[in-house]
């Protein structure tokens, strides 16, 4: 009732849509993806120490990186794409590991083989600084682009330190209208940690989905980069 009522409240505030988490089937052999050339999309990627944990008999991160690097190979390459992770360092103190979030790729067109090479060479050690790296991703990552930008969060949790990306969501709407954010909760089990999550995806006008599998976590990535309206990105068939 608490997660209803907090989802309700954002879509009378916001004036977002819900979307339905419904999954399409993806193969990247019969697809390829388009979208509009002048969209930024940012990937956010989870490499906390619970992306260790194992999800059918392979660790979560193996699963996200093979997935991740089968979609890249789909995106044609004036698409401009980047690559930031977080949780990939622990600290000396939390506060230190609660910063553990970096630019591994700028923003850039032709960059799908650059962000392969990043994802070998990242394994999951820390926490999960969610809201500092969707900060640290618009101060920063997107400085000096126009137009809409799309963040692509992946995360196995919700937030650990001590901040709420719905609040922050809710914020960055005051002044920003160009930055979408969709979310893909990842072998997430907490109601509070989905609501948080679904949140910051729905006041920013962004898409919320649920992965349990690799079939599922897939699709979602698929569906996030295909099938937002605003830049008329979809899945056609391969010829």
């Amino acid at each position: 009732m608490k997660r209803f009522l907090l989802v309700l409240g954002i879509i009378i505030l916001s004036g977002s849509r819900v979307w339905a988490d419904g999954y399409g089937v993806y193969n990247k052999d019969n697809y390829r993806l388009q979208s509009a050339p002048d969209e930024k999309i940012l990937f956010i990627l989870d490499f906390s120490n619970s992306m260790n944990e194992y999800l059918e008999d392979e660790p979560k991160c193996v699963l996200m990186i093979r997935t991740l690097k089968n979609l890249l190979r789909t995106i044609p390459p004036q698409t401009q794409i980047g690559l930031r992770v977080y949780g990939h360092r622990n600290g000396f103190t939390s506060m230190d590991a609660c910063r553990a979030s970096k630019c591994m790729n700028p923003i850039c067109p032709n960059n799908a083989g650059n962000i392969m090479s990043s994802l070998d060479s990242v394994s999951p050690n820390g926490m999960t600084p969610i809201t500092y790296s969707l900060k640290q991703a618009i101060r920063y990552d997107f400085a000096g682009f126009s137009g809409k930008k799309h963040i692509i969060l992946l995360t196995d949790g919700g937030e650990n330190c001590d901040e709420s990306p719905c609040k922050f969501a809710m914020e960055l709407i005051r002044t920003r209208r160009d930055i979408l954010i969709d979310v893909i909760a990842f072998n997430v089990e907490n109601e509070d940690d989905l609501a948080q999550l679904e949140c910051a995806a729905l006041v920013t006008s962004g898409k919320f989905y649920t992965a349990n599998t690799a079939c599922e976590l897939a699709n979602s990535l698929a569906q996030s980069l295909n099938s937002r309206k605003e830049v008329d990105a979809k899945i056609i068939p391969s010829p």
